[in-house]
């Protein structure tokens, strides 16, 4: 099997970049489809405007729905279409992104991304999670590239909500765990091929960071300030996430997560929350030693990620429940078949009881 790394053709970091964002499209095109929701639009739409009008550049900012589904997808290719669209531009979470590239791909456009947040490693992949119109989990759609660019505003970023910064540490925080049972199992990754050592560099660079500062990037974030803490969370977050798990390979704690969107208690979690008790249970299913389960633990505890199923809002134990979710979590397709031994629901079943245990104690 060949090694593959894939990654954005540009990758922009900073302060107040997003001042500049009319330069950075320009070389793409100069009729710009930009989507947004209407908390973001209202944040960002007149500082973007001002840019693509420095830059000689049009803008047509559009209203996202907030569900990354096909239905949105399709509307919002009709505004592109009408409008004559050269480069399609996604600004602010992880839904809103992956609905730009879908568009893009679809219209055989250029995307740019442009997270407000630093939630999830959405932005800088070759794909996007489509769910249904209801929020549950439909399918991953893959694409041949990954954006022409992404440009994170640490700025903006870092006065934004901290629990999505925590949110986007718990979907971080998978990355080297999934990365090295892939590797193990010998299995493709969403590259298409075998995981290079530089991907696994990253993704294990991506895990140190969080331990190393995590809890101080939280703290900052609380302040709505930026640091050196919050500059490497939301690399690590964003850049050393998704270079890692695509192109290091997603295993069970994803598969987990996809699995935990069929219980409505947890419908109100953000991704990254969701994959942390994800991560949690998939080294309770490898038997990792507990040293390192109680890393991840203390960890998750010290910038508020939830560790058991209380904290994600599941009052009552229900085992039949739980083995839905565990069924959901080993459907053909989903990524826990990259684990390097056979993964059955009761397996699964069982180590996220074991894992909500261990989270409560």
């Amino acid at each position: 099997m060949d090694k593959i790394i894939i990654s954005p053709s540009k990758y922009v970091q900073g302060a107040n970049v997003l001042g500049s964002i009319g330069e950075y499209v320009k070389p793409l095109g100069t009729k710009v489809l930009a989507i947004a929701d209407g908390f973001v639009a209202e944040l960002v739409g007149a500082q973007v405007q001002t840019s693509c009008d420095q830059a000689d550049v049009e803008l047509s900012l559009e209203q996202f729905g907030g569900e990354c589904s096909r239905p949105e997808i399709e509307r919002l290719i009709e505004k592109a279409n009408a409008f004559g669209a050269e480069v399609i531009v996604g600004i602010g979470g992880g839904k809103t992104l992956d609905t730009a590239k879908a568009m893009a791909f679809y219209s055989k456009l250029p995307v740019v991304v442009v997270p407000t947040i630093a939630s999830t490693d959405a932005p800088t992949s070759a794909l996007s999670v489509i769910y249904t119109e209801e929020g549950e989990f439909s399918e991953y759609l893959l694409y041949p590239s990954n954006p022409n660019m992404v440009i994170m505003d640490t700025q903006i970023i870092a006065g934004a909500p901290t629990r999505l910064l925590v949110a986007g540490m718990g979907d971080a925080l998978s990355t080297y765990f999934e990365a090295r049972a892939n590797a193990a199992s010998g299995k493709a990754t969403m590259a298409g091929g075998a995981p290079t050592r530089s991907a696994q560099a990253l993704a294990k660079l991506c895990y140190e960071t969080l331990i190393a500062d995590g809890l101080k990037a939280k703290i900052a974030c609380d302040q709505n300030l930026s640091s050196t803490a919050v500059e490497n969370i939301i690399e690590a977050n964003t850049y050393l996430s998704g270079i890692g798990f695509e192109s290091s390979g997603l295993a069970a704690a994803h598969a987990i997560h996809n699995g935990l969107t069929k219980l409505e208690e947890c419908h109100h979690l953000y991704h990254g929350e969701k994959v942390a008790f994800g991560t949690l249970t998939q080294l309770v299913l490898e038997n990792a030693p507990m040293e390192e389960i109680n890393e991840v633990i203390t960890f998750c505890r010290s910038v508020g990620l939830p560790t058991n199923l209380k904290e994600m809002g599941v009052s009552e134990i229900n085992r039949d429940k739980l083995l839905e979710v565990a069924e959901a979590s080993c459907a053909e397709g989903e990524t826990i078949h990259n684990m390097p031994f056979v993964v059955t629901p009761e397996l699964v079943l069982s180590a996220m009881l074991t894992a909500n245990e261990l989270g409560s104690l």
